[in-house]
This record gives C-alpha cells, sequence and structure tokens, in this order.
C-alpha cells in the first residue's frame, strides 16, 4: 500500500512538472509574420550577363531568363499594403522568421494565387492543423483564403550542444510538395538559443555580426529541356545575386538549405577563406535535398571570392556567385 501511494504520489508530481515545462516553454515572446503567396514574374539573370565569366555568355541557360513564379511574400500587417523590403541577398526566398527558443510563431497566411497552397515548416512544434501538410485544417489554403499557423520553437527546435548559437530550418508549401519548390514557394525559419539573442525584441544571435543564407536548388521550367534547368543559389544564375558583403575580421554565419531530386546534391565552396562546421575545419560544405545546416565563419582576407557549388555540372550550369570581403 505505502509503494503504491509513493507511485501514485510521483506520478502526480512529474505530471505537474511536465504542465510547468509546458507553461514555461510558452511563456516566450509571440511573434507575428504577415505572409502573401504571389504570382510574379522571376529573372534568374537581370544582368542579361555571365557575371561570372562574361566572355562565356549564359550558354543555353540564357535562352530563356524570365519565368511566371510563385512567391511568399512578407508584409508588416494584415492589411497586406506595405511589403517587407528583402535583403538583395536572399533572391527568391520568402522571408525570414525568426524565434528564440520558448517563442511562439504566429504565421498570417494569405493565399493570393490561383492554386491550393500551404506552409509547412521543419523543426519547430506543431499539431496536425498547423502542419501545413498531410490534413489537418492547414494542410491546403484555397485561393483568396486566409490561415494562421501556429508553431512553437520548443528546445527540440533550438541548437543542439555542438550547434552554433542559431540554426536554420525550412519551410515551403507542401500541397503538391514536388511542383510547389520549383514553383519557388520556400523560406526558412532561424532559431536562437534562448539568452543568445541581441535582445528581447530582436531575436538575431548576438555573437555574430552577419548571417547569410543560401538556398542551393535546380528550378525545372521546361520538362527536362537543358535550356530551362536553372542551376541557381537563391533562384539566380551565373554571378547574378548580389548582396553578400562583410569585412575582415566580421563574424558570419551561412545557413545553408537544400531541396529538390536526386540531381541537387551540391558541395558547396568558398574561396579564400573556411568555415567551422560542427567542430571541423573545412572550406566544403556537402548537401542533399532538404537538407538545413549553419557554418561560421571570420573572413581573413579581403577580396571579390567565388561562392559555388563544386559539382562540375552544376557550375557550368551557372550554380555561382561572388561575395565580398572589404578592408576597413
Amino acid at each position: 500500500m505505502i509503494f503504491q501511494y509513493v507511485r501514485k504520489t510521483l506520478t502526480t508530481l512529474f505530471f505537474f512538472l511536465s504542465i510547468l515545462m509546458t507553461i514555461t516553454t510558452a511563456q516566450g515572446a509571440v511573434r507575428e509574420y504577415w505572409i502573401a503567396a504571389e504570382k510574379m514574374p522571376w529573372n534568374y539573370a537581370p544582368s542579361g550577363k555571365n557575371l561570372i565569366h562574361e566572355e562565356d555568355g549564359l550558354n543555353v541557360w540564357g535562352q530563356t531568363l524570365v519565368y511566371t513564379k510563385y512567391r511568399y511574400i512578407g508584409y508588416t500587417d494584415g492589411s497586406y499594403k506595405k511589403p517587407i523590403e528583402q535583403p538583395e541577398w536572399m533572391g527568391i526566398l520568402g522571408p525570414q522568421l525568426r524565434a528564440v527558443v520558448g517563442d511562439t510563431l504566429k504565421v498570417h497566411f494569405l493565399n493570393k494565387t490561383d492554386h491550393p497552397l500551404s506552409m509547412h515548416p521543419h523543426g519547430v512544434l506543431y499539431d496536425k492543423d498547423n502542419e501545413g501538410a498531410d490534413g489537418g485544417k492547414g494542410a491546403s489554403i484555397l485561393p483568396g483564403k486566409s490561415y494562421t499557423y501556429t508553431w512553437i520553437a520548443d528546445e527540440n527546435a533550438g541548437p543542439g550542444p555542438s550547434d552554433p548559437s542559431s540554426i536554420v530550418w525550412l519551410y515551403h508549401s507542401h500541397v503538391m510538395s514536388d511542383d510547389e519548390t520549383s514553383l519557388g514557394l520556400i523560406g526558412t525559419i532561424v532559431v536562437t538559443r534562448a539568452g543568445s539573442q541581441s535582445s528581447e525584441s530582436n531575436p538575431k544571435p548576438q555573437d555574430v555580426d552577419h548571417e547569410f543564407t543560401a538556398l542551393f536548388l535546380i528550378f525545372n521550367e521546361e520538362n527536362d529541356e537543358e535550356s530551362g534547368m536553372k542551376h541557381t543559389i537563391n533562384g539566380r544564375i551565373f554571378g547574378n545575386l548580389p548582396g553578400y558583403n562583410t569585412y575582415v575580421g566580421e563574424r558570419v554565419r551561412w545557413h545553408l538549405i537544400a531541396l529538390g531530386n536526386e540531381q541537387d546534391n551540391h558541395s558547396i565552396h568558398w574561396h579564400g577563406q573556411t568555415v567551422l562546421h560542427h567542430g571541423r575545419r573545412t572550406d566544403v560544405i556537402e548537401l542533399m535535398p532538404a537538407s538545413m545546416t549553419s557554418a561560421d565563419m571570420v573572413p581573413r582576407s579581403a577580396g571579390n571570392w567565388l561562392f559555388h557549388c563544386h559539382v562540375d555540372d552544376h557550375m557550368t550550369a551557372g550554380m555561382s556567385t561572388r561575395w565580398q570581403v572589404k578592408s576597413r
């Protein structure tokens, strides 16, 4: 009888402790975002040139540069009237959502296109209605309709023991996920370790000066025709992605992501610098489809450096850009 009483008491205690931990986790900030899916033209090389090796031209990949895409666009509020400006280097990526471990993300999604779409996150905590895929209320939002997703950046969504102070997760549409990836409906969530954020209002990590994100993806625009296989970094080809700018000695975190099919196996290489990646020093990081990883760098030499996939066919097809390191 005493043993049963003790066991019952401990069970009750553990139950209330679990509730307390859940409440504590939910006491972080609530961060709201307003995002619309919109149909618009996209130019893979706005300059019309090969900015890596101009003498080589754009070859077959320059025959058509502008295609209709579907994109996630961020807005300042629920009126969806004032879009949020993004850095040039983000290219086709949707708004970057940020949270600190313990925060709740409220993402108000409006489908302004002609297809049912959704927002499916990786990494964060959600219930079935907030999965954005595979059933549930948020799995397929019809044209003209809206839905608010609730996602929690719990401990398991945050950096692990060997991770840097912030890590990256994908979000993307998942109604017909193989098609929607190539349409352009892709964005990221960055979660910062609790106590490492810049301030209560600013969830960015305080131990870095810049965070850059790079999506390596082959967009299939013409039913497997080579001219329509756009080998991109953030939706641009042949050096047409500007904005990766920093200084010697600054602390830079690179969030690297990939999506696509069996051709989207990438080896990401920085010229002139190295990165620290899960305790290993390297200048090449391997990515497979749906990979998400983060690496830290402190640039040591000035230059306008190449940043590209080292797979030969991918380099030839334009999966390259430059990033600039200036001296102070």
